[in-house]
Formats: structure tokens, sequence, C-alpha cells
């Protein structure tokens, strides 16, 4: 069920946060139930997976010590606990809402076709990963009831696409294709490096153009453009962690275990909590 992988369910949060909803409790308590059901069925999709990728995961060093590969959980008990896992969060997602229900299923398709076929396809295995990042921005949305921004959507988008390019740039330093990417065959490191510049630097301007903006001045605090600085380091420092050490691979733990970059992300939390609880306007 990979529980260190939630972290990146954290996403489902992301309107209540800059919704100035967190003092809520009521819709607090929804949209932290919004992101337990996204905890179920991103394990629903991992037990699935190494369903599907047993017998090329037991080539692999690492992944052959997952319980699928290794023999200790068979596929059959596995591929029932994710019916069990998936239908829980179906049921809590339309009880939640029918639109985070269906943002639920639409996830569960993606991902059923992500781990079937899209993930062998070249740019589209990304682009998948980052649609997969704005259903948790969705439905973190439905839940509360907040309407979600086009900054949020596009800043979103754009971090996914930076992370899911930096897992594939590690990967294919640790030689992966070797195991399990049938999709890195057809990267290579000076292509994957053109992307992950070009995205950076979208992420960046993404950001910074939020910020600024007229409406998020107005509607979220004119001091928003203050937490810049702590997103430029944060993607620099992930880009040292990818070039230099190799971590890139596996995000979750790049992005806790380097107590620079866990750092500066505490600090980003701060700012914009700071910031909307304390100089927000209403």
């Amino acid at each position: 069920m990979r529980p260190r992988q939630w972290l990146k369910n954290g996403f489902v949060l992301a309107a209540l946060i800059f919704s100035r909803s967190f003092t809520d409790p009521s819709l607090l308590g929804r949209a932290l139930a919004a992101l337990g059901g996204f905890c179920l069925l991103s394990s629903a999709v991992y037990l699935g997976n190494d369903v599907l990728d047993r017998d090329r995961d037991r080539r692999h060093p690492g992944r052959g010590l997952r319980p699928v590969a290794r023999g200790s959980l068979r596929p059959a008990p596995a591929l029932l606990a994710a019916a069990v896992l998936a239908a829980a969060a179906l049921l809590l997602g339309f009880a939640l809402d029918p639109g985070v229900g269906l943002v639920y299923a639409g996830y569960l398709v993606l991902m059923l076709l992500y781990c079937v076929l899209l993930k062998k396809l070249v740019l589209l295995d990304v682009l998948v990963i980052a649609l997969g990042f704005l259903l948790r921005v969705q439905a973190g949305g439905l839940a509360v009831g907040v309407g979600i921004s086009e900054w949020l959507y596009l800043c979103t988008f754009l971090l996914a696409l930076f992370l899911a390019l930096c897992k594939r740039r590690a990967e294919l330093g640790e030689g992966e294709a070797t195991f399990s990417r049938a999709s890195l065959d057809h990267y290579s490191p000076a292509f994957l490096d053109q992307l992950i510049t070009v995205v950076t630097a979208a992420v960046i301007v993404a950001y910074a153009l939020y910020t600024l903006d007229g409406r998020t001045r107005l509607l979220v605090s004119p001091l928003m453009p203050l937490t810049i600085p702590f997103v430029i380091y944060g993607l620099f420092r992930y880009l040292f962690q990818v070039s230099r050490r190799g971590t890139g691979g596996r995000p979750e733990v790049a992005l806790t275990a380097d107590p620079f970059l866990a750092g500066d992300i505490v600090l980003w939390v701060a700012a914009v909590l700071g910031i909307l609880f304390w100089g927000g306007r209403s």
C-alpha cells in the first residue's frame, strides 16, 4: 500500500488551504476525509500495479523486495484487497459529494489505463501522472465546496510534471529501463534535461504570476509574493538531489530525507498559512 507515498495526496488539501477554509472544523473534516479516500485509492492502484508488474519487478534489485514480487503476497489476495480499498474509497467519495465520487472513479480508470498501457508510452506516461495530481486538487475542492482557480490547476500540473520528469531522469541514471520502465527506452538524459529545464522555468513563472495577479492580491493577500523564494529554492534543491544524489526516482524520499529541502517545505507552508491567516483579506 506504500504509505510513504501517501504524501502525494496532500494536494487534496490545496483548495482548503488557499481558500482560507482550514479554520472551519466541518470543512477541515471533509477535506481530511477526501484525503483519506485518495489514500485508499492510491493504495488500491499500487496493489494492482504490483500484480501486473510482478514478473518485471522480480528482476529489479529494489522492487524485487515488494511482497507480490517476492511471493509473500499472492496475486489473488492482493487484487481482492485492491478491490476492497477501491470500493471503500468510492463509497466514501460519493458520501462526501457525488462530484468527489466521480473524480475518484475517473482517477481509478485513468490509473488502470496507466498501469496497463499509458506508462509504456513516452511523454504520455509523465503527463498522465501530472493529470492525476489535478484530480487530487479537484476532489479536494469539491469536498469543501470551493472553486479551483486556473492558477492552482496550472501550478499543480506543472509541479507534478516537474516531479515526474525528475523521477524519469533519476530512473534513467539508475538503469531502470533494463528492469521495468519500457518508456525509458525512448528517453535520453539530454532530452529529459531539456524538458526539466523548460518545466522548472514554467513552474517558477506560473507561481510568480499567481502571487502577483491582481485577483490573488485582492482575494488572498498582497503578501503572497514573499513566498516565491521558497519555491525557487525548493525546486533548485530538488534538482540538486536528482543530479548529485540520485534520489529523484523516489520523490517521497527526496522530499523528506534531505533536511534542507524538508525545511524549505516547512517554511513555505508556514509562510503561506501565516499570510493567509494573518495577512489575508476577507
